[in-house]
């Protein structure tokens, strides 16, 4: 409830408009089928059990409405649900472990991608996925691990750039070696770049 209330206060001080707050999957879902909103942010956990009512919900509204941006916060690393929540369509789609809500300025940030139709990771979930990840992943040099792990997180290119701190032709360059690796073939490029993140997500 506390979280609940926080992410409301903290979402209406930065100029968005809360259509709702609710504290079941049930209610969270009906306020979803009436508002229709531009997005939506979840905990995995709700009750009755709280075991994975949460992210049942976000799986629903994904499927039934494709247009809402999702948003799953969890407290710990589910690499499963992770993995659930792209596995389909890796657009419009977020899961982040709650103690990044404590960074405003990455969480506002994170919402905002996820209703444009961008995908967010958790650092901590692409960093275990990577860890457990077996050829051809493998064979990806370490720079080219932090570029998959980035696009991963969602960010774009020039996000990559700034965040390694190299340019934007070093970028293109690490990703055309990933795709190589990853035997992606050249086609539309939106396309590659969704399957190698499902690649090394175990899911493609």
């Amino acid at each position: 409830m506390l979280l609940r209330e926080g992410l409301t206060r903290l979402l209406a001080e930065a100029g968005h408009e809360v259509v709702a707050a609710e504290g079941d999957a049930e209610k969270f879902l009906r306020a979803v089928a009436a508002t229709v909103p531009d997005a939506c942010v979840v905990d995995v956990r709700m009750p009755p059990t709280f075991t994975d009512e949460g992210l049942r919900a976000a799986l629903l509204v994904r499927d039934r409405w494709p247009g809402v941006g999702v948003l799953v916060l969890s407290q710990w690393v589910e690499e499963r649900y992770a993995t659930e929540l792209i596995a389909d369509r890796p657009h419009g789609v977020g899961y982040l472990l709650k103690d990044r809500v404590s960074d405003v300025e990455e969480f506002l940030d994170a919402l905002g991608r996820v209703a444009a139709g961008g995908s967010v990771l958790d650092p901590e979930v692409v960093g275990q996925l990577l860890a457990r990840s077996r050829s051809p992943l493998g064979t990806l040099t370490p720079r080219e691990r932090q570029v998959l792990a980035l696009m991963a997180e969602g960010l774009a290119n020039a996000a990559i750039a700034n965040t390694l701190v190299v340019g934007g032709g070093a970028v293109e360059k690490h990703i055309n070696s990933i795709f190589t690796k990853l035997g992606l073939e050249p086609g539309e490029r939106d396309h590659r770049r969704v399957l190698a993140v499902l690649r090394y997500l175990g899911t493609g």
